[in-house]
């Protein structure tokens, strides 16, 4: 049986059910890397300039550890999944990157998707041109994608209709079990957690920032949890119409939570990010507009742990005597 290798990494807190549901329905195996260790940042930044951002580095790691246990490693060149919207140049040149420092990489499954340009004619040619490897028979090919798409729609509505995180959604579908994040007691302070997934969610590189928040007695929220309609009056609100792909995750997000409930909002953004520092500056000033409790924090790879932990807890020790002043008034 034919084995397709993905990375624990990047799009694969969002996308990982629907290609896993695709690959299989073709009639492949598909297996993961490991979780995000000290070893795969290390062999990931060994390969590539400095200049590069953390998620690259850590993406490259975890292709290098797929190296020798699959026959194909999937790595799609997304540069755009709606009109008028494009993505980070990391996304569009994944592929190429790969391929220049990870040589003994097995053969890539690197569809190049760009709805902006192509349409949905060019994204369903790329999702035929991807099954060849697989299967010439068009009728297979559909059913795996029509399952694909059903399995995806699932896991957004447990995310938005549950209140759920992505990284517990994935337990959920993986293990057919609640993950440990479930079952946690309502508390004082809300907190909304905003970022993209592989920064969120990747524990190691965020020293398990989440986490941290419930220990101290916040009630986390994050951008998957909001919905999409949410999203996008965020996104207007704030700059009018997007720019990036997956700015809702960023932007969209900053702008729905600053005016919602939540006690305060908290960023995480990959040092070298572009689009994520014009984003977060955007953000940032709405919280000072709003008087809503801000703080953006910067992550790559030296960033040490008892910094960021001192940070957390003096942001919560904020909101508490806030929240005790305004109780006074």
């Amino acid at each position: 049986m034919t084995t397709v290798g993905i990375p624990q990494a990047l799009l694969y807190y969002q996308y990982y059910p629907m290609w896993k549901t695709f690959f299989q329905h073709l009639g492949a195996q598909v297996v993961t890397s490991p979780p995000t260790t000290r070893g795969t940042v290390t062999s990931g930044s060994a390969r590539v300039v400095a200049e590069t951002c953390l998620p690259v580095k850590v993406f490259c790691g975890h292709v290098i550890s797929l190296v020798g246990k699959c026959d194909y490693v999937f790595v799609p060149s997304i540069r755009s999944i709606e009109r008028d919207a494009y993505n980070c140049s990391k996304f569009l040149g994944l592929p190429d990157v790969v391929k220049a420092v990870v040589p003994e990489c097995p053969p890539l499954l690197d569809p190049d998707i760009d709805i902006s340009k192509e349409g949905k004619r060019g994204f369903y040619l790329a999702i035929y041109a991807l099954a060849r490897r697989f299967t010439w028979n068009p009728l297979k090919v559909k059913e795996a994608a029509e399952a694909a798409w059903q399995c995806h729609m699932r896991f957004q509505s447990q995310t938005r209709e549950e209140g759920i995180t992505l990284s517990c959604a994935l337990s959920r579908m993986e293990d057919g079990m609640p993950s440990d994040e479930e079952g946690v007691n309502p508390s004082s302070a809300t907190i909304a957690l905003i970022g993209h997934p592989y920064v969120l969610y990747d524990e190691y590189i965020n020293h398990r920032f989440l986490q941290r928040l419930r220990q101290l007695g916040a009630q986390v929220v994050t951008p998957e949890m909001a919905q999409i309609q949410e999203l996008d009056r965020g996104v207007t609100r704030l700059i009018g119409k997007p720019y990036w792909t997956y700015e809702d995750e960023v932007t969209g997000a900053g702008g729905h939570y600053l005016d919602s409930q939540v006690d305060g909002v908290i960023a995480i953004i990959a040092f070298g990010c572009g689009p994520d520092s014009v984003m977060i500056d955007v953000v940032k000033r709405y919280a000072q507009r709003v008087s809503k409790p801000f703080m953006a924090i910067t992550i790559d790879e030296h960033t040490a742990e008892a910094g960021l932990v001192t940070r957390l807890e003096a942001f919560m020790d904020m909101l508490r005597r806030r929240q005790g002043w305004e109780g006074k008034a």
